[in-house]
């Protein structure tokens, strides 16, 4: 992975692909046992515990992470949850829960080592049972957001401490895949019942989740039986949805957090304050998806349309307050899957989106349509002023429920973000294979994209055709008319000065080594 990555962080509202729960209350709080009670200050309990104390816009509406896994709230669910491999400073596969891993001769099987010994916080073993397990639940449950990115395995053995994935095709981007994002592995017993799981997470990563009220907060502790304990020097996590944007600077500066995720509009505000304010490297793309398999989207014209109204720089200018960029693909540029033969492909022209309405047949005013999205988002509004101004209406309709339907692909018109994938070729298949999670319109996809992507899976990470082949199928996947790319916005992090540099581990927060000065401080 080159080492200038552009970062990602949601613009100064809440993104679609990431709709924020709302509080729902003391009476559905699952109590397990009392609240650890905030306190000013950056450190934590009079008893010289260090707490993290973390507000977050991605607080998670899901702690099942089949369900919660295509989202932003894999950084939350990191708390709880480890995975086979996480990606390293570089953005590449190291071990995690997996001590090790090895293809066979042909490129079609790769087995897992697990590490030996380990447990869930339910006392379940951590096994080749249980990733088994967890595969075949991503891949079958109803609700699972990651059933479109497990394409390649066919199943799963398990042998003791080895699991052996058995795939469909040659692929080479597993270790790649099967890391934080996608497969954050669920005690199987706990995950018998998803609804309970949903609600009383049970994982085998550095923290055990002690309360949880949805919606609003979560507290944990630090698990004694996870793998690399003595890396995590963090004692508590108090974790909390965050409050209007307005106030997360001012709770930062008082002590009432110690880390937050902040829109680019605080920034400047944040600095001012003495925090320490930092760009958390990743991936991200905002699009304007669209669903070909329902009218008006089912003409090449009103799609080519659409394309040509985008003025992706004032998504720039409005949204990020001088941190993003404007972007019609779904990498950074001078990543390795960036494809520069590709660049303004669809330049802003309103013009010729007038006219390709007029040749559709459609006259101004002909087209209306529903934009639907969980909340207020100034995203939409531009996205309806620049559509409106070649003839086309959209109402905007908010649904907090959205991505039922979203992921359902009921939706013709949505909004949609995302903080991208560890595998490239993940990222391409989940926005434009047939089974993608982030695509609209499927089953479409792209003519030669099947293709194209499975000459990736076939060429190992370290061959020197590896760039060329994985741009190509770049190209192959920007033919899509289910999206249309807009722009990209740094993951801009907040922390007291209390709280040690995190790893720079792209798109990914990791509490590994992290520290919190002022043990034993007076609350």
């Amino acid at each position: 992975m080159p080492g200038r990555i552009t970062p990602r962080r949601p613009g100064p509202h809440r993104r679609p692909g990431r709709p924020r729960a709302a509080a729902l209350g003391t009476a559905l709080a699952l109590v397990l046992v009392p609240a650890l009670s905030a306190c000013g200050g950056d450190a934590a309990s009079a008893n010289g515990a260090s707490t993290l104390k973390w507000t977050s816009t991605y607080f998670p509406a899901h702690w099942d992470p089949v369900v919660s896994g295509s989202g932003a709230q894999f950084r939350e669910l990191a708390l709880v949850y480890a995975s086979l491999t996480r990606t390293d400073a570089t953005g590449k596969a190291v071990p995690d829960l997996a001590e090790s891993w090895e293809y066979n001769d042909r490129g079609d099987r790769i087995t897992f080592r697990l590490r030996p010994g380990l447990k869930f916080s339910d006392g379940e073993p951590v096994n080749a049972a249980a990733v088994k397990a967890a595969v075949e639940r991503a891949q079958k449950q109803k609700n699972s957001a990651l059933f479109g990115d497990l394409t390649s395995i066919e199943s799963v053995e398990a042998k003791g401490l080895d699991a052996v994935v058995h795939l469909n095709q040659v692929d080479y981007q597993i270790p790649q895949l099967l890391g934080q994002r996608v497969l954050q592995i669920a005690s199987p017993k706990a995950a018998a019942a998803p609804g309970k799981l949903d609600q009383n997470p049970v994982g085998a990563g550095p923290f055990v989740v002690t309360q949880l009220v949805p919606g609003t907060k979560a507290v944990l502790r630090k698990n004694p039986d996870y793998w690399d304990a003595e890396n995590i020097h963090i004692d508590n996590v108090e974790l909390t949805s965050a409050p209007d944007a307005s106030t997360v600077v001012s709770g930062l500066r008082t002590g009432v957090y110690n880390f937050a995720d902040i829109e680019p509009s605080q920034a400047d505000a944040a600095e001012k304050a003495g925090l320490d304010v930092f760009v958390q490297p990743g991936f991200n793309a905002s699009n304007i998806s669209l669903n070909v398999n329902k009218a008006p989207f089912d003409d090449d014209r009103v799609v080519d349309a659409v394309r040509h109204a985008v003025n992706r720089q004032e998504f720039v200018d409005k949204l990020t307050f001088g941190h993003g960029e404007a972007t019609n693909q779904p990498f950074p540029r001078g990543y390795v899957a960036y494809d520069p033969k590709s660049e303004d492909a669809y330049p802003y022209d309103p013009e010729k989106a007038r006219k390709l309405l007029a040749e559709a047949g459609h006259k101004a005013g002909d087209i209306e349509l529903d934009l639907v999205v969980p909340a207020e988002d100034p995203q939409a509004e531009i996205v309806q002023s620049q559509l409106a101004a070649v003839g086309i209406t959209v109402d905007i309709r908010i649904d907090k429920n959205w991505a039922t339907p979203f992921f359902a692909k009921d939706l013709t018109f949505s909004l949609y973000s995302t903080t991208g994938r560890d595998s490239a070729v993940q990222t391409l298949t989940a926005h434009f294979g047939p089974d993608g999670p982030l695509n609209l319109s499927s089953p479409y996809q792209p003519d030669g994209f099947e293709a194209a992507v499975a000459e990736v899976r076939r060429t190992p990470l370290d061959a020197p055709a590896y760039p060329e082949v994985l741009r190509s199928a770049t190209r192959a996947g920007l033919e899509s008319r289910a999206l249309v790319f807009t722009y990209s916005s740094p993951n801009l992090i907040a922390k007291s000065k209390s709280i040690s540099d995190l790893p720079k581990n792209p798109a990914h927060i990791d509490w590994t080594g992290v520290t919190i000065d002022g043990k034993g401080a007076t609350p």
